[in-house]
């Protein structure tokens, strides 16, 4: 078990925590939760001992062992990657170290004999000559292969990395496990192992992550830093959202019946949990939430922004006709070749590909930023586009506040037009008089959408739309998407907001393109759509 006691952090007048008692007890995952800047990270780190809070004390039961994924990408760089798992283990690698250290000494004596005798009991305890083979197993896991075991961990790029170090973090079976944003450059088939072993997994599990599907796959809690405390409500991300939305507008519904509300919740709690069984955590979660008292949900304090697209006309017939486009570096590699479709009225593609260079060049190109090696495209006569850049430091290079920056892109110049625009994404107030040259990633993202929402076009193109926002915006996103009746073209890593948003799926490859009608989830499990992956890419893709 892990607790705090009257736990407090302040920054000079900042609080980040005040007076913050919890407890995570072992079986359980619990979902750090909470805006941009609430505290997350930092409470992890807490936790780890990482940072000394203000006041209050970390209880961890004694003789429990903690593990944490390491944020440091280039700490291990001189470590094979093997012997970089089992550091994950500081005591059993310690012993590890001794004992080798002990069988080198030329002159090794009775007493290093006894040493190495008390070393070895440990070493078994610990399931040391198992130790290599568990950590190739777990990396095998994590899609790294046998053949990168001895390598150096400088000799691997930097997705690699987070593989060794994500094995690391599970090495040994810890009692407790501190993951902050683990899938974080994980494709789609490492994330479902992840989610997988962690389901599994039979001790502590504290995780900080943007990603929904991933937070509603492995966690059993939900722990939401709001107003510097920490509440823990029962139930995964989408159960802590719905439940907490449903009670704001019981709230603000004065006149309904007390008994007509408990009634409805009732019924929202039996649903879910009955939706529970298709958990691999079913039971003890359907349990958790039966359990659950009506009173222990909550209206959520968390302000949502207001992202609503509108198109001042309706596509016509003739939306985006792309034909044989390709693209070589200036190396001379190969992003896509051969790329020919057309969009039809009502298509939300989702943009697939193993590099995700390929999908921002292939966007760069459609919206006129960069040119194909070969072929052309050609938009309708009728279409407008918006489009919201991967990168968009180029719209931040001076020191115009929010005002004068989004008032240059829109045909209506008044301040009181711009200002509600703002606000629709949380700027208000003074924050309209921000800088836009100091604003954090995610501010500048709202921004970007401001400026999108003012153009009025009937088609959207996205380029990692979620990237820098915090789950309030990614759920507003995700909901405006939903509710677009007009064309959009977009690639995410936030696995719901593709399987929500998209239904159409182009996966751009060096050899062709893979064009289906379906959704996220269809796509990655369809043998044929897995058949062509492996004939475009090699096999074991």
């Amino acid at each position: 078990m892990i607790s705090t006691s009257n736990l407090s952090l302040r920054y000079g007048k900042r609080v980040l925590f005040e007076d913050v008692n919890i407890k995570f007890t072992a079986g359980n995952c619990y979902g750090i939760i909470g805006a941009n800047g609430a505290g997350k990270s930092t409470f992890l780190k807490i936790l780890s001992g990482h940072i000394d809070p203000s006041t209050g004390q970390v209880h961890i039961t004694p003789g429990e062992r903690m593990s944490t994924l390491s944020q440091d990408h280039f700490a291990f760089d001189e470590m094979p990657v093997l012997q970089t798992v089992l550091m994950g283990n500081k005591k059993l690698w310690d012993i590890i170290i001794e004992k080798d250290a002990l069988y080198a000494k030329p002159d090794f004596s009775e007493a290093d004999g006894d040493r190495v005798g008390e070393l070895e009991t440990h070493f078994a305890e610990m399931d040391g000559w198992n130790a290599e083979s568990n950590a190739a197993e777990l990396l095998s896991g994590l899609h790294v292969p046998e053949s990168m075991h001895s390598k150096l961990m400088k000799e691997l790029n930097g997705k690699e990395k987070v593989r060794v170090l994500l094995a690391q973090a599970l090495f040994g079976n810890p009692d407790i496990l501190l993951l902050d944003e683990p899938t974080n450059d994980l494709d789609v088939d490492t994330i479902s192992w992840l989610e997988n072993f962690l389901a599994d997994f039979q001790n502590i599990v504290i995780v900080v992550s943007h990603d929904r599907h991933f937070l509603d796959a492995v966690c059993t809690h939900v722990s939401d830093i709001d107003f510097a405390k920490i509440t823990t409500y029962t139930g995964n991300y989408s159960f802590w959202y719905e439940s907490s939305q449903l009670a704001l507008r019981q709230r603000s519904d004065q006149n309904k019946k007390t008994e007509d509300k408990r009634k409805e919740l009732q019924d929202f709690i039996e649903r879910f949990s009955a939706n529970a069984s298709k958990s691999r955590q079913a039971t003890s979660r359907k349990k958790l939430l039966e359990k659950l008292v009506l009173d222990d949900i909550q209206p959520s304090n968390r302000k949502y922004p207001g992202i609503i697209f509108k198109a001042d006309r309706d596509c016509g017939d003739q939306i985006l006709s792309v034909d044989h486009l390709s693209k070589n570096t200036l190396e001379g590699n190969t992003l896509f070749s051969n790329i020919t479709f057309i969009l039809n009225k009502g298509d939300k593609v989702a943009l697939l590909a193993n590099e995700h260079i390929a999908i921002t060049t292939f966007l760069e190109i459609l919206t006129g930023n960069d040119k194909a090696s070969s072929g052309e495209f050609r938009w309708g006569s009728t279409i407008t586009t918006s489009y919201l850049p991967n990168d968009n430091s180029k719209f931040f290079d001076n020191d115009e506040n929010l005002i004068d920056w989004l008032r240059q892109y829109s045909v209506d110049k008044n301040e009181t037009y711009i200002r509600g625009f703002l606000g629709k994404m949380l700027f208000s107030g003074d924050e309209t008089l921000k800088m836009s040259n100091v604003l954090s990633g995610g501010e500048k993202v709202r921004c970007m959408i401001s400026r999108m929402m003012l153009t009025n076009a009937n088609c959207l193109i996205l380029d990692e739309p979620t990237n820098h926002l915090d789950l309030e915006s990614i759920t507003a996103f995700n909901d405006a998407l939903n509710d677009w009746k007009h064309v959009a073209i977009f690639t995410s890593h936030d696995h719901q907001f593709v399987q929500t948003v998209a239904n159409r799926i182009i996966e751009l490859t060096p050899a062709g393109i893979i064009d289906k009608r379906m959704t996220y989830d269809e796509y990655i499990v369809d043998e044929k759509v897995k058949a062509m992956r492996e004939e475009m890419y090699g096999v074991g893709v």
